[in-house]
């Protein structure tokens, strides 16, 4: 019989940053790169399926349940996911603590608006209480770094350091043997009032379980992917299209007549029409496009965009737009015209 492993997913935040895309939709359901963020999420566990019995814990708003139940039901069947909703924002630690009746045993915590790509068979008969994945960054200073000893063991996580001597960058993405062990943390981190901008941090109940004597060590991942803020989210779609998802070969069978700019990925039932699409585009199902030069860009499902040049643009779900604008981020039923 196989081990359960659980994985919590924290995402019941408002996606401020993601708005107005968010005003309508979770932030995980944003579309990117032929999928949305939360495929990528679920992807990112895809190695441990012959390894683990996976069961998925998501941590939602009341405004997100809906709708991603129903992305799950449609998209995912298969996945064992249990549905925990946050009322109030009150950070990270307080997200994991409402889960705490789903959270037993080996656990893996990702955020579900960071992606990575990191090997996870380390967790694999791992020796140690818990595992924090990291990235080296030229400038750490706005994130927070894992400070390690001369075995190379986590002594503690420092949020926002002072200064660029430790670029060791915790991504979000942690391994916990003993689920019941960092539960415990999160008690004492509310009990002692340990919080920040009115939110309890996961990172300080971490060093609450280091001040425990909990081992935990550093795993660095091969990517780290950011897709919380608009910039980012464009950033991260030219990487995925660099990285495997650019469909162009077939686009360029599917549209013949219409000058395709690799990478990109093109729905197949997208209509495009004297068009020019590339590169780093992904268009999804019932778009139409006619007289459309578009680079660097996101285009939701059913976007309608007619004599337009654009780039550097994000556009939601039925969104519906012609004129000569070159830059847009517009939410879900959107429309303009110029």
């Amino acid at each position: 019989m196989r081990q359960k492993l659980t994985i919590a997913v924290p995402m019941a935040g408002l996606g401020t940053r993601m708005r107005p895309h968010t005003y309508s939709k979770p932030k995980p359901l944003i579309a990117l790169a032929g999928k949305t963020v939360l495929d990528y999420v679920l992807d990112q566990f895809r190695s441990l399926d012959d390894t683990f019995d996976l069961e998925f814990v998501f941590i939602v708003g009341s405004n997100q349940l809906e709708q991603v139940q129903e992305h799950m039901s449609d998209h995912h069947p298969d996945k064992k996911v249990q549905f925990v909703v946050q009322e109030k924002m009150r950070g990270q630690s307080d997200a994991l603590y409402l889960a705490r009746e789903h959270l037993h045993g080996p656990m893996l915590m990702a955020f579900s608006d960071t992606l990575v790509e990191a090997d996870l068979s380390a967790i694999t008969n791992l020796d140690l209480d818990g595992m924090a994945w990291v990235r080296k960054v030229p400038d750490p200073r706005r994130f927070g770094v894992a400070q390690l000893n001369q075995e190379g063991y986590i002594t503690r996580l420092i949020e926002k350091p002072q200064d660029q001597s430790n670029n060791l960058v915790v991504v979000g993405f942690y391994y916990f043997r003993q689920a019941e062990d960092l539960m415990d943390a999160i008690a004492e981190q509310e009990n002692r009032k340990v919080m920040l901008k009115n939110e309890f941090f996961l990172a300080d109940a971490i060093n609450i379980l280091l001040e425990r004597g909990a081992k935990m060590r550093t795993q660095e991942v091969k990517a780290w992917m950011d897709a919380g803020m608009p910039d980012a989210l464009l950033e991260t779609n030219r990487y995925l299209l660099e990285n495997g998802r650019d469909n162009s070969a077939q686009a360029m069978k599917n549209f013949p007549g219409v000058t395709i700019i690799s990478p990109v990925f093109i729905s197949p039932k997208a209509k495009i029409t004297a068009s020019v699409i590339g590169p780093h585009v992904s268009i999804g199902e019932d778009c139409c496009l006619n007289q459309v030069v578009v680079s660097n860009s996101i285009l939701e499902e059913g976007a309608q965009v007619e004599h337009m040049i654009l780039s550097g643009s994000h556009l939601g779900r039925d969104v519906n737009v012609h004129g000569q604008i070159t830059h847009l981020n517009l939410g879900d039923q959107s429309w303009s015209m110029s």
